[in-house]
């Protein structure tokens, strides 16, 4: 399979917020006078270059189209393009060293910084602008400058796999090649070719002391006594340096003026060095506009138990249709007198006592008196309260390397049987420090304990699993009993030559990267195949050295099977698996609806859920710089307990005639269409805005205060120590006249309206209200904006009709919603649900379903899946509840039902109350023609006004 690749809005603004600043620049295509390359003769090939036309507009303008971009991006403008800063040993921000900006100009006076977060495409980024530069300004020469091979090696590979989708948008192909100081025929052809030229390059080839890597500095004879630095400086290449802030060592720095580069762009997620940042994607806005995955964390926690060696570990509970049912792991007492670990499945009563085979640890009251799936907590007579993920007692290392190996096999069995129905691979990924734990050749049958432990834990997992299956799920019971055990995982390492045996990587002395090609060939070369269904490889072990190569979009579960250190954060272990991930035609799963219902990272730790998370979210909060206000936690990127999801399984109530009459009824899909007058849309909007667009002015606030005299440590750190004498605030007349924008592009793109719409919208209102633009600009496009939008979507809800088609829902997004539930937001056990709780979202909603259970006027309900949606020009829409109500005579009401704090549309946010519009015509469209009772769709706040809303439906 191939991955497929579409345009993105966020990649297009990446791409144009760097080619924008060059505005005014001409495009050029001409081939340039060649340089004097050596001392000898000249090569034919040489007498022309075709270099990189040098800037025609000037630093000022450049400046000025810098600054138009950092507004745009509502980023820090700068005022000069050499205000560079760094970050010290204290993490505050100074200006950078002398020498730095010595090095850094004498390259050249353009740097441009892009921040995009890890997972988001940010090499198609950079290769995407290369195109655009080229299309636009006809520059067509290009480094690529990485820190690693590991990096290097990726690059090349996105090179290769994005080519085809870019010669579809560019209808032209790239010549593109990894420098090599023995292979200079490249550099000729990069050198004389006419045609985009990209050449990638590992920092090593050129800063390193090496006799390879200092041939780029020499007058090689193979090379017609040029050196090989002379030639690429002739091209003006324009430098890409992709994770810069791994390439600021001395000796890189004095290297780049060599390079004589036109510009420098600076692509990375983590920017230790500042210059002119243009472009900002950081993990906040990846997370809050869904473009990775979710990040949930299974944390193992170790305790020991005062005046006793009982071993404990709490892995998990499962909610069963009978009762809760724990699986604990305990020492056990065998026949032959021997004590092993294993997991058993307890309920309540259970006595560990009596399970363990009467071992004397487990003697005074650990007999379960409670199960909590809820909180996820188990408690013993004895008071003891054990946490889902504790270990408590005797644990050695092993022992938590073999939780952890079996919790990453129960995280990826879990996920694959939610997905595999959609076509999507699942993979998880083990780092581990050592090739020998997992290929040990002093075995005869070269397995190591990690590989091992492996087997036996998935092996077991595999037949609860069968065993557990709905006899219905018969494609992916083939698909889990088909795999064998021994061809489901393997091992990405290096190879050694000689022996053909995995070693492992090759690591500099102060390093935790290994720069093992052959090794990193493997992981890419093997990309594509590993996602594909008919792959049997689902579980992958690799040296932890190894995780920079490692970026394949379908690593739903990763696991560290290694000693926690310093060099490698927790926000780097999660983002080697942060992609989203692709199905079995190559297609990115990223609809806004579904994206993080499907798209979750599993990390399973070696420590507690607590201190991974907070120790990540502290990593990430030290990234976010350059935001307006302060950074709080709630904003920051949630990350959920990779154990609260479980099973909520269908009951008897789904297999009902009620409930199957109601989803005959409902389960009928519709087409809309939409047909109305742009000049009655002008008309309306215009009429809005001169009716209700207010701007307020821009304020300017002065306080004035003095230090205390009663000044103390505690009023300090209260921040307390000065008080305020004087408060004074201003309104400007008018907006910075130095700021410019571009009206009619924000209107159009915010409103989603061409240009000629919004420039008719403008016309047409009163001059007192255009006047207001120039009090705020801001504030004007963004009320405008919203304005337009509300009429926009009220003309369409008028203007909309659906036709009912022949295509249904299919039954079985029931079944993919059983699992990943989180228990902490379930109600009770319920009688009338098709599933046996609901995982509700309110407190409106959980008072609503405590009516339905105590109404003898409901039948049958069910809480509607996600997968049940609704097309609306507004997007999508997923209603709450399907329900059958009981009628006399044997007949039933059929209702479709969305709760909201308030029943009244008018009290619903303009985009709910559209959808809630184009629901109730759904409705109406597929429920015209069917025999199976009435069918109504209803907003209301309680149960109360759900049968009083029935009540004047029947009266009608």
């Amino acid at each position: 399979m191939k991955i497929r690749f579409k345009v993105q809005p966020y990649q297009t603004s990446a791409v144009e917020a760097v080619v924008d600043c060059f505005a005014g620049q001409p495009r050029v295509d001409e081939r340039l006078p060649g340089f004097e390359l050596g001392r000898g003769a000249r090569s034919p090939a040489f007498d022309e270059v075709v270099a990189n036309a040098d800037f025609a507009i000037d630093e000022a303008r450049l400046l000025a189209n810098v600054q138009a971009v950092a507004r745009r991006q509502n980023l820090p403008v700068p005022s000069s393009l050499t205000d560079f800063t760094t970050l010290d040993a204290k993490g505050e921000i100074v200006p950078v060293k002398p020498a730095y900006r010595r090095d850094a100009l004498a390259a050249t006076g353009v740097h441009l910084d892009v921040e995009m977060e890890t997972g988001t495409g940010k090499t198609y980024c950079y290769i995407k602008t290369i195109f655009e530069l080229n299309k636009r300004y006809g520059w067509s020469k290009f480094i690529v400058m990485v820190p690693t091979i590991a990096i290097r090696e990726g690059v090349a590979k996105s090179l290769e796999i994005t080519a085809e989708h870019f010669a579809e948008s560019y209808g032209k192909r790239a010549r593109c090649f990894v420098y090599n100081s023995k292979l200079l025929h490249e550099l000729e052809s990069f050198s004389s070719d006419a045609g985009i030229n990209v050449m990638v390059m590992n920092i090593q080839a050129f800063n390193a002391r090496g006799k390879d890597n200092r041939r780029i500095y020499d007058e090689l004879d193979d090379f017609q006594s040029r050196k090989p630095i002379d030639v690429i400086a002739a091209n003006r290449p324009i430098l890409i340096l992709d994770e810069p802030q791994k390439m600021e060592g001395a000796a890189t720095l004095e290297a780049l003026p060599q390079f004589k580069p036109l510009m420098i762009l600076r692509y990375s997620a983590t920017h230790r060095t500042r210059h002119n940042r243009v472009f900002r994607l950081d993990a906040l806005d990846a997370y809050q506009q869904k473009l990775v995955k979710k990040i949930a964390v299974r944390g193992i926690q170790t305790r020991g138990l005062a005046g006793t060696h009982a071993y404990l570990y709490l892995e998990g509970i499962e909610v069963t249709r009978s009762a809760p049912v724990v699986r604990i792991e305990l020492e056990m007492l065998q026949e032959s007198g021997a004590i092993v670990r294993k997991l058993r499945r307890l309920t309540p009563g259970d006595d560990l006592f009596a399970a363990s085979g009467q071992l004397e640890q487990y003697r005074d009251g650990f007999t379960i008196s409670e199960i909590d799936c809820h909180r996820d907590t188990v408690e013993f007579t004895n008071g003891l309260v054990v946490k889902a993920g504790e270990a408590r007692g005797d644990v050695a290392e092993s022992d938590i390397r073999r939780i952890q190996i079996r919790e990453t096999i129960k995280a990826h069995l879990d996920k694959e049987k939610q997905l595999f129905a959609q076509g999507i691979k699942v993979l998880s990924l083990f780092f581990i420090d050592e090739v020998a734990k997992y290929r040990d050749y002093a075995r005869a049958d070269e397995k190591g304990e990690y590989a091992r432990i492996f087997e036996e834990e998935y092996a077991q997992l595999k037949d609860e699993y069968l065993a557990e299956l709905a006899l219905d799920n018969t494609a992916y019971r083939h698909y889990l009993a088909g795999v064998e055990v021994a061809a489901t995982h393997s091992g990405y390492f290096a190879i050694d030559r000689k022996t053909r045996r995995l070693k492992d990587p090759a690591v500099g002395a102060r390093s935790v990267e290994s720069d093992d090609v052959e090794a990193y060939d493997l992981i890419l070369k093997d990309k594509e195949r590993l996602l594909s269904l008919t792959e049997p490889t689902r579980f992958i072990f690799s040296h932890s050295a190894l995780r920079e190569g490692w970026d394949n979009p379908n690593v739903f579960v990763m696991c560290m099977l290694k000693h926690s250190d310093n060099s490698i954060s927790r926000r780097q272990e999660v983002g080697r698996g942060l992609r989203l991930c692709v199905d079995q035609q190559g297609e990115r799963i990223d609809a806004p609806a579904m994206v993080h219902e499907i798209n979750v990272l599993t990390v399973v730790a070696s420590e507690s859920y607590q201190d991974f998370v907070t120790g990540l979210q502290r990593e990430i909060a030290d990234t976010l710089t350059g935001r307006p206000g302060e950074i709080v936690e709630a904003q920051l990127p949630r990350v959920e307990d990779g154990r609260k999801p479980k099973a909520n399984p269908l009951n008897a109530n789904f297999d009902t005639a009620e409930f199957q009459a109601l989803w005959r009824r409902i389960g009928r899909q519709a087409v809309y269409r939409v047909e109305f007058d742009s000049d009655a849309l002008i008309r309306q909007c215009a009429e809005a805005l001169d009716r209700q667009l207010r701007v307020t002015s821009l304020q300017y606030g002065m306080r004035r205060g003095v230090q205390r005299d009663d000044l103390s440590d505690e009023t300090l750190r209260q921040g307390e120590g000065f008080s305020l004498m004087e408060s004074v605030t201003e309104w400007a007349q008018a907006a910075p006249a130095q700021v410019s924008y571009d009206l009619l592009g924000r209107l159009a793109e915010r409103a989603r309206l061409t240009r000629r719409t919004v420039a008719g919208i403008l016309q047409r209102i009163a001059p007192a209200v255009f006047e207001q633009y120039r009090l705020n600009p801001e504030h004007f496009i963004a009320e405008a904006a919203r304005l337009i939008h509300e009429q926009k979507a009220a003309i369409t809800v008028r203007h909309l009709t659906y036709a009912a088609v022949d295509e249904r829902y299919d039954m079985g997004i029931f079944t993919a919603a059983q699992s990943g539930q989180d228990f902490s937001r379930a109600t009770p056990r319920l009688n009338k649900h098709v599933y046996d709780y609901a995982i509700v979202d309110s407190e409106v909603e959980r008072r609503f379903v405590q009516a339905l259970e105590a109404s003898a006027d409901v039948t049958v309900y069910a809480k509607l899946p996600r997968g049940y949606r609704i097309p609306t020009p507004m997007g999508d829409y997923n209603p709450d509840w399907a329900i059958c109500l009981r009628e006399g005579s044997g007949a039933h009401r059929h209702v479709v039902v969305e709760t909201k704090g308030s029943p009244s549309l008018t009290a619903l946010r303009d985009i709910e109350r559209a959808k809630a519009e184009c629901a109730r015509k759904f409705f109406d469209a597929i429920g015209s023609d069917s025999d199976d009772g009435e069918l109504s769709y209803l907003v209301v706040s309680d149960f109360d006004e759900l049968m009083d809303a029935v009540k004047q439906v029947e009266r009608a």
